[in-house]
C-alpha cells in the first residue's frame, strides 16, 4: 500500500524528510470534544478500548482535526494483564485497578502468559484502522503499535493500581528477585507475542512505553527494564511485505542511560522534557550510536499562550538544527520525530496543539530550506 505521507517511518529510519514529522502521544484523548462524544457512547473507556469499530473512530479523530504524521492504535497498556486474568477494571477519578494483584508467591506461581485469544478486539481495531486509513487507494499515514514495557506492567500488575512509589514492587524487587524474574519473563512473552500481532494485523512501527523505568537506580535499570525490553526487541519482526518496521522506546526520566537505551536494538529513542534533544544527538553521535530520537515538548506548554508554545518548539528545532547531523547526506534536523514528552494532557486548548502543530512543520520546512 503506497503511504501518502511516510515522513514519520523515515525519520524513524534515519531518511530525509521535507519537513519534521510531528504525532503525539495520547493524541486521541479527552481534551477532544469528538473523542468525549464517543467514549459516552461507548459508556466506558474499556467498552471503547475494546470495541474495534469505536477504537478507529477515536484513532482518527485527531487526524481529521490536526495534520499529524502517524495514527497510533487507540487502546491501553493493561490489556496484556488484563488478558492474563488479573480482573481490570476502570474506575471514576481512580483510574484502573486489578481485582487479583501479584501480591505473594502463589498469585505469582499461577501467572500465565497473555491469552491472545483475549486480545482479538485490539487486533480487529489494527486490521480496521489500517483500511480506515485508505483514501483513493492510498494511505495516509503510518499506524503505530505499541505495548506497556515488561517492566512498566509489572509496576501496575504488583501494586494492583497506579502509585506514587510502587513500594510492593520494590519490595518485590529488592526481597524476591525470584518472583519478580518469573513476572518479568512473563511478561517479556506476552509482550513481544502482542506486539508481533499487532504486526500481522497491520501495524507498522512499534513503540514500548516504558512509563516507569525512571523510578528504578541506576544499574537496577540496566539489568531490569532495559534489559526486558531488549529481550522483547529482540523476538520482534523488523520487516513485513519488504518494508522495515521501526520499533520506539520511550523510558520517562531515561535521558540519564541513552547510551545504554541506544544497545537495546531500537531504532528510535524517545525523549522526556527533561533531556535536550539536541544534547541527546551529540551524546549518542559521541558513543558512535547514532539513532533516531522523538520528542520532547513538554505537555504541560501547551497550557501557554499560542505564541509561547510556538517559541517553545522552534526553540526545540532550532537547537537540534544546531547540533551536528546524523550523516553527510543528512540535515540536522532529519532522524528526528516532534513528540510530547509524555501523554497531552486532557485539559489542555485543542486550539493550542494547532498552534504546536503549525509552529513545527512551517519552521522546521523553514529551517531545512535556508
Amino acid at each position: 500500500m503506497t503511504l501518502i505521507n511516510d515522513r514519520f517511518l523515515r525519520a524513524c529510519l534515519k531518511q530525509s524528510t521535507d519537513r519534521t514529522p510531528i504525532w503525539l502521544m495520547r493524541q486521541a484523548g479527552r481534551y477532544l470534544p469528538e473523542y468525549n462524544a464517543t467514549r459516552a457512547k461507548a459508556g466506558s473507556f474499556l467498552a471503547l478500548a475494546k470495541n474495534p469499530q469505536l477504537a478507529t473512530e477515536v484513532t482518527l479523530q485527531p487526524l481529521d482535526r490536526y495534520p499529524l504524521d502517524a495514527a497510533i492504535l487507540f487502546s491501553d497498556i493493561l490489556t496484556i494483564p488484563d488478558a492474563m486474568g488479573l480482573g481490570l477494571t476502570f474506575e471514576a477519578g481512580e483510574g484502573p485497578r486489578f481485582s487479583k494483584p501479584l501480591r505473594d508467591e502463589q498469585a505469582v506461581n499461577a501467572l500465565r502468559p497473555a491469552d491472545l485469544n483475549q486480545l482479538k478486539y485490539v487486533f480487529d481495531a489494527v486490521s480496521e484502522i489500517r483500511k480506515a486509513l485508505i483514501q483513493d487507494g492510498k494511505q495516509r499515514v503510518p499506524l503505530i503499535g505499541f505495548s506497556g514495557s515488561p517492566w512498566t506492567l509489572a509496576c501496575y500488575m504488583i501494586e494492583g493500581s497506579g502509585s506514587s512509589d510502587f513500594k510492593h514492587t520494590k519490595d518485590m524487587l529488592y526481597q524476591r528477585p525470584d518472583l519478580m524474574k518469573k513476572i518479568m519473563d512473563t511478561n517479556v512473552e506476552s509482550v513481544a507475542a502482542y506486539l508481533k500481532a499487532q504486526v500481522d494485523a497491520g501495524a507498522q512501527a512499534l513503540m514500548i512505553f516504558d512509563t516507569w523505568g525512571g523510578l528504578l537506580p541506576d544499574g537496577w535499570y540496566q539489568q531490569t527494564s532495559l534489559a526486558s525490553m531488549k529481550a522483547v526487541i529482540d523476538l520482534l519482526p523488523r520487516q513485513k511485505d519488504g518494508q522495515q518496521i521501526p520499533v520506539l522506546v520511550f523510558t520517562k526520566g531515561g535521558g540519564i542511560w541513552l547510551e545504554d537505551i541506544a544497545q537495546s536494538g531500537a531504532d528510535v529513542i524517545g525523549l522526556d522534557w527533561t533531556a535536550s534533544v539536541g544534547k541527546s544527538r551529540k551524546r549518542l553521535l559521541s558513543n558512535k550510536t547514532p539513532l533516531a530520537l522523538q520528542g520532547n515538548f513538554d505537555p504541560l506548554a501547551l497550557f501557554a499562550n499560542p505564541v509561547q508554545i510556538q517559541a517553545e518548539a522552534k526553540r526545540i528545532l532550532d537547537e537540534l538544527a544546531a547540533a551536528p547531523s546524523l550523516a553527510a547526506n543528512l540535515h540536522a534536523l532529519d532522524g528526528h520525530v516532534f513528540n510530547l514528552g509524555h501523554g497531552i494532557s486532557q485539559f489542555t486548548n485543542p486550539e493550542h496543539v494547532t498552534a504546536l502543530v503549525e509552529a513545527v512543520q512551517s519552521h522546521s520546512f523553514t529551517l531545512r530550506n535556508q
